[in-house]
């Protein structure tokens, strides 16, 4: 029987048609995969166990399984079980290359072009390690291309093998690269520590934020400011002084992140994967407006035009070709992970990278806390708010909030009944002290921007105005004022107030305005005018 906080944490594979056959109880023992093929038609997974199991139509001998047959049920790959992989990535054709924990590479499936890097052409039935160069090297990343692969060592060195028709090798010539073979040229005595590639094109981000493009280079793929093809790596000028800490690669575009959290993209922009808001193809990096907080992730797949992006609260934004649709700005979407994009708009609706979900059972003292919150299993305490409960812990309300250290030292009660504040509001306030975040739009956020003020919590007041901060607009920044003004939260006031200058003609006439209080009205005129904002 499997613990059961280790099940909690097994990968949900739901979204991803392949799987729908699987009974429960082996959907519970994956805890990574990767869909791909030209029809998202093949799967292998991982369990718990570290078995591998691959099934699908097996075209080219890529699941692994020693034939060309396909299968609707899961078969064992035996010779990966037990390997611990780190990285998976697929081509094409399909041919699939992973790295393990150890730093190995295997490689399998269709090989017209040597992208095994076994020094043939012919296909790979069974999973064959890749040692021409690899041997005293440990592998930690690997990212394939249409017809060929690349792949990122602990040193910092890149080797590349397979299909070279564009100089997506970086060999320095267009020969195929029948084994694994060291990217050096510009990248000798440099660290690489990101890798991606797109159809016929590979890039790599060095440790120094720099990025190097080579290959194919027709809808400006490498950013190059030009559309030649280039045999060897080229550093992306245009980003000079901008610092990249991850690319992803789609058919013929490239998206990049930066360390403050900004998205670059350029290439190919038929279909808006570029999120420029046009569809005009872009040499260079161009900096995408995605009018949301900073990105924490990019991802793009080779095989598709989609993009997506993930902020730092966990929003996931995708654009480009999305089920047939051009979507050419970032669209907010309720998804919980880039993978979902991939999952649901994506064509074909393969996996973006390898899907991973940790499989340890240890819980932090966070992640612990906030799992109790609000369970009623081992709570010795209950608020009652607007008729509904919210279980809670004495011991833990005591150590982080002198309101109730107080209060629950004065009373036994297993129930409180709160009647000041509403029930999302309060639930908000005891859910920070379980995980010192808060969750709600700025609306709700001078509710508890009233009760932090309340209960004398300046933190949590912080964290209030910060919310607010982000969700102002033009329709609530007069209500926003207002709630800053009462609740005495200076830099809130001051960031509205000026918000409300900077945007005073849609402010004034907004309903909220025409209601708003006689006292803050001439206040505000008063102020507004020492701003200079009656001038002409």
């Amino acid at each position: 029987m499997l613990d059961a906080t280790l099940t909690s944490s097994m990968l949900d594979v739901g979204k991803w048609p392949v799987f729908a056959l699987l009974p429960p109880e082996e959907l519970r023992l994956i805890r990574q995969a990767c869909v791909f093929g030209s029809a998202a038609n093949e799967a292998l997974y991982v369990t718990v166990n570290d078995e591998v199991f691959a099934l699908g139509t097996n075209c080219s001998g890529c699941l692994g399984l020693g034939d060309l047959q396909s299968t609707i049920e899961p078969r064992r790959i035996d010779v990966l079980c037990g390997k611990k992989t780190v990285s998976l990535s697929y081509g094409t054709g399909p041919h699939v290359v992973i790295a393990t924990a150890d730093g190995e590479v295997f490689a399998w499936g269709h090989n017209g072009y040597s992208q095994l890097g076994n020094g043939t052409t012919n296909h790979g039935l069974t999973p064959a390690q890749v040692s021409t160069n690899l041997l005293n090297k440990r592998v930690t990343e690997v990212a394939c291309g249409s017809h060929h692969t690349i792949a990122l060592t602990t040193d910092g060195e890149v080797f590349a093998w397979g299909y070279n028709n564009s100089g997506q090798v970086g060999s320095g010539s267009t020969a195929n690269q029948p084994t694994p073979r060291r990217v050096s040229s510009c990248l000798q005595n440099k660290v690489v520590v990101n890798i991606a590639c797109g159809q016929l094109c590979s890039m790599a981000v060095l440790d120094n934020g720099e990025t190097y493009g080579w290959g194919y280079n027709c809808n400006g793929q490498l950013g190059l400011g030009n559309n030649g093809n280039q045999q060897t790596p080229c550093r992306i000028a245009a980003l000079q002084g901008v610092n990249i800490i991850q690319v992803a690669c789609g058919y013929a575009h490239t998206l990049a992140l930066t360390d403050e959290g900004f998205i670059y993209a350029w290439g190919a922009n038929s279909y808006g994967q570029l999120g420029t808001g046009n569809k005009s193809n872009q040499a260079v990096p161009t900096l995408i407006n995605t009018d949301k907080e900073r990105m924490v992730e990019v991802a793009a797949c080779h095989t598709s035009h989609t993009s997506a992006a993930k902020t730092q609260s966990g929003q996931v934004l995708m654009w480009g070709q999305c089920r047939g649709q051009a979507v050419a700005c970032p669209h907010l979407t309720h998804f919980a992970s880039t993978d979902d994009v991939f999952a649901c708009f994506a064509t074909p609706a393969v996996t973006w990278h390898l899907l991973t979900v940790d499989g340890d059972d240890y819980l932090t003292v966070a992640q612990s806390l906030k799992r109790e919150f609000d369970s009623p299993d081992i709570s010795d305490l209950k608020f009652l708010v607007d008729g509904k409960c919210i279980h809670v812990h004495k011991a833990l309300l005591k150590i982080r909030c002198e309101h109730f250290r107080v209060l629950l030292n004065e009373t036994d009660e297993e129930s409180i009944e709160i009647h000041q504040f509403s029930y999302l509001v309060y639930r908000a306030f005891l859910e920070y002290l379980y995980t010192d975040t808060i969750n709600l739009p700025p609306e709700d956020a001078i509710g508890l921007l009233d009760l932090a003020t309340f209960y004398r919590e300046t933190r949590l007041k912080r964290l209030c105005q910060e919310t607010i901060k982000r969700g102002i607009s033009e329709e609530n920044a007069i209500t926003l004022l207002s709630a800053a003004v009462k609740y005495e939260a200076r830099d809130l006031e001051e960031f509205c107030f000026k918000f409300c200058v900077n945007h005073l003609t849609a402010v004034t006439q907004t309903q909220a305005f025409a209601d708003m209080d006689h006292e803050l009205l001439k206040a505000f005129i008063s102020k507004a005018s020492r701003y200079g904002a009656f001038k002409n």
